[in-house]
């Protein structure tokens, strides 16, 4: 079983300053939000475990099999997660203006990193081991 989907929780430690497309209000909001998450797995259904100071979810997906779900700001996303290796690969589309969002989830140096790519620009997000 990969370290990334063993139940393991993962609080954030540092983004991306190239996070454009969020406002300075949400940017300050989100360096604050101490968001952590568990990531399980059972066969090919993925429970992912959100929780912040602005809010917890829990989002469960199969891996190859579209999903809506909403992030925190209200945007509606439309997707599949699929693993190659011991990457969970996000292809998503806003449901509201089709622009496509990508993500990527991978554990680097013991550390989970997220990359997110969406008009073209780039975002990490990366967690430690709590």
């Amino acid at each position: 079983s990969s370290v990334l989907r063993d139940g393991t929780c993962w609080a954030r430690r540092t983004q991306s300053v190239a996070d454009s497309g969020i406002n300075v209000i949400k940017r300050k909001l989100a360096s604050h939000d101490n968001l952590k998450l568990i990531i399980t797995q059972e066969g090919n259904k993925f429970t992912v475990k959100e929780s912040s100071a602005l809010r917890s979810t829990e989002i469960v997906f199969e891996l190859g099999v579209t999903f809506t779900y909403s992030l925190a700001d209200g945007t509606e996303l439309s997707g599949t997660w699929s693993l190659q290796e011991n990457r969970l690969i996000g292809n998503f589309k806003r449901v509201d203006n089709g622009k496509e969002l990508n993500a990527v989830r991978e554990i680097i140096g013991g550390e989970l990193v997220q990359t997110y790519v969406y008009e073209g620009v780039e975002a990490k997000r990366i967690f430690k081991k709590e």
